[in-house]
């Protein structure tokens, strides 16, 4: 489907993985880029500084974020994997791509709106820190991909407006040269991914505090599990498994034989709320065994972490190039 595509995806180091992002879009992301002739992932530190300036924690994250990729199956010796920084000429065909990007783009991009929309729920100014970094985020983000010439960005729904800014942006240079200097991308929604619930029932999210943390120790994420809300019904009680958060995020990771097995248990009272919370402690421990496996060995040997994001760079940079060398030519003779 993907043959001599190229996918690209990027990812901001922002606070560690859990669970839902792991399973939901991390290995998805992962998994589809392997079917693409060439697989671009990077980090994009340039876009994490317009919230985070910190850079002992940037650091940090950005090592977290690398070593997790690459225990869910990212070939550093076959995709391209870099840090956004390690390739200036995104820079400057930003700089170029101001000159076509209508200022209404900037004011209608979904993090920007939702920034204003909560200074003025909070009585704040619309703009208050707001920098221009935020603001001309999707300006940079065109510039992502377009370097690159990407055919195919894997997004999600709410990520779409991405997508189709780059779009537009390309179509605009295209149009007002009459040449195609800029590969229009596509974007593709992943309709199979799942969306694990929290602890509490919610969409699984750091911002509510109801995450099962994702490569960390195990008394950690027990901790977690068991922290999973539940009613008070006895064992003996037949439960809707539907209704029940455990069994909600079970049936995300768990195979159909053990899905079936957990819900036919809760339907005719077989299984009590500390069976099932052990058994999604059991799966969740199954499924991360061998990648913890590879996180915790590229924790400690992150030098050759480090390594393989400036090979990575080097030979995605290459790409970039020719796409600067195309729009300097044609702007500047």
């Amino acid at each position: 489907m993907f043959e001599n595509k190229c996918i690209l995806t990027g990812v901001k180091p922002t606070g560690k993985p859990h669970i839902g992002n792991y399973f939901g879009a991390i290995k998805p992301a992962v998994e589809l880029g392997h079917q693409a002739s060439r697989f671009n992932l990077f980090i994009a530190d340039y876009h994490a500084i317009n919230f985070m300036k910190d850079a002992e924690i940037l650091q940090r994250e950005i090592k977290e974020i690398a070593c997790i990729y690459l225990a869910a199956g990212l070939n550093p010796k076959t995709d391209y994997f870099y840090r956004q920084s390690d390739i200036p000429e995104i820079n400057e065909i930003t700089t170029i791509l101001y000159a076509f990007t209508p200022k209404g783009f900037m004011n209608k991009s979904h993090a920007y709106k939702a920034c204003v929309e909560k200074n003025l729920a909070d009585n704040k100014p619309a703009d208050d820190g707001v920098n221009m970094g935020l603001y001309t985020y999707p300006t940079l983000m065109a510039a992502d991909i377009l370097a690159m010439d990407t055919d195919i960005v894997p997004v999600g729904k709410d990520q779409i407006q991405h997508v189709e800014i780059a779009r537009d942006i390309a179509g605009a240079v295209n149009a007002y040269y009459d040449r195609d200097l800029l590969k229009l991308p596509e974007y593709v929604t992943a309709n199979n991914v799942s969306v694990l619930p929290g602890t509490d029932g919610r969409k699984m999210s750091k911002s509510y505090n109801n995450v099962i943390p994702i490569f960390e120790d195990e008394k950690i994420v027990k901790k977690a599990v068991y922290a999973t809300i539940t009613d008070s019904k006895p064992i003996e009680e037949p439960k809707n498994p539907e209704d029940v958060f455990v069994y909600q995020i079970y049936k995300c990771l768990a195979t159909p034989e053990q899905t079936a097995e957990m819900a036919d248990g809760l339907k005719n009272g077989k299984l009590g709320y500390g069976h099932i919370k052990a058994m999604l402690l059991d799966v969740i421990l199954e499924q991360t065994r061998d990648a913890k496996a590879v996180y915790d060995y590229y924790m400690a040997h992150y030098d050759e972490v480090r390594g393989f994001l400036e090979d990575g760079a080097a030979r995605a940079r290459p790409y970039a190039q020719r796409t600067l060398q195309r729009l300097k030519e044609t702007l500047f003779g």
